[in-house]
């Protein structure tokens, strides 16, 4: 049975920890490093790594996106990760360090004016880089807060120049089983796929995240360019993404392909459609493990809402 309390988390995001507190964190944990060659997975999440995009973070924060909880501690979002590339349990930190971010190319194609590939840097050098605090709910019923850095996805689409009958943005994973062990498991739909309508797209909270906790994005957690959709179960933020491609036909996504009977492609939260092997009506927040309720699109209905207009008859909600 899922136990109902009253949270005790609405705080402003005033009281996010200063990030001079994780500028702290990082020195620490850098003098560690030198010391010693045998470090936790903890501690090797938070050091300083040699990502060419490090001298761009922090970033200016968009006030505009607020919490109604605490920030997530830095460890526990860095080290509970879900990317079945590297493994099905949580703890891939050390097996998602074999992912080779440099060089790294973006491949814009299907119906656009003209496809190309564009670097990383480049595309980072071309990006309105900025801090949104986002809620992020787990269809495994976890949750945390975070502040991603990145761009609105917008941006991407609008310099990808798409054709007007372009109904469909759909994501790709890399591919690479020699440095992904999770990839030669056959029974999965590799690469990774994940879609959106073009209007989630442009949605203005719809965010392609290249950073964390001020500084870049930590392999594990898909570097260096993941979506981060909040209003919609973790699933369809995909990680490491390498091909943007336009369509006027819908993708079949990884876990729909994977699982449909209880993954579909909407994938929106929402407290009153349980999956089939559990409640979705609380969440466990990361850190603190409390139980919290859970809201219609994680609460990012005043933003998402009117997306859904005339799609009642479609699955919604995953």
């Amino acid at each position: 049975m899922w136990v109902h309390r009253r949270p005790g988390w609405r705080l402003k995001e005033s009281a996010a920890t200063d990030e001079s507190v994780y500028l702290n964190r990082r020195q620490l944990v850098a003098g560690i490093a030198a010391g010693s060659m045998l470090l936790p997975q903890a501690a090797q999440a938070q050091r300083v790594t040699d990502d060419p995009s490090a001298k761009l973070y922090p970033v200016k924060r968009n006030e505009k996106y607020k919490l109604d909880r605490p920030l997530t501690d830095e460890k526990e979002a860095t080290t509970y990760n879900n990317f079945y590339e590297f493994g099905t349990s949580k703890s891939i930190v050390r097996a998602a360090q074999e992912l080779k971010i440099r060089p790294w190319t973006l491949k814009i194609a299907g119906m656009v004016e003209k496809p190309f590939d564009i670097g990383i840097d480049d595309l980072l050098a071309k990006m309105p880089l900025e801090e949104r605090l986002y809620r992020h709910r787990c269809v495994e019923a976890w949750a945390m807060a975070v502040p991603w850095s990145g761009f609105p996805l917008k941006a991407l689409v609008d310099l990808a120049k798409p054709l007007g009958s372009a109904k469909y943005v759909v994501m790709t994973t890399f591919m690479d089983p020699s440095v992904a062990p999770g990839q030669k498991q056959f029974f999965y739909p590799w690469p990774y796929v994940e879609g959106l309508t073009v209007a989630e797209a442009t949605n203005e909270l719809a965010f392609i995240a290249t950073g964390i906790y001020g500084k870049p994005m930590p392999k594990q957690n898909g570097s260096p360019l993941r979506l981060a959709v909040p209003w919609k179960y973790g699933f369809k933020s995909i990680k490491s993404i390498v091909k943007l491609e336009f369509s006027d036909k819908r993708p079949t996504s990884y876990w729909e392909a994977a699982q449909g009977s209880e993954y579909g492609f909407w994938a929106n939260v929402h407290p009153a459609f349980p999956h089939p092997r559990w409640s979705q009506e609380s969440e466990r927040m990361l850190g603190t493990n409390e139980r919290v309720p859970t809201q219609v699109f994680n609460g990012y209905g005043e933003f998402v809402g009117d997306l859904y207009k005339g799609l009642e008859k479609e699955r919604l909600w995953a």
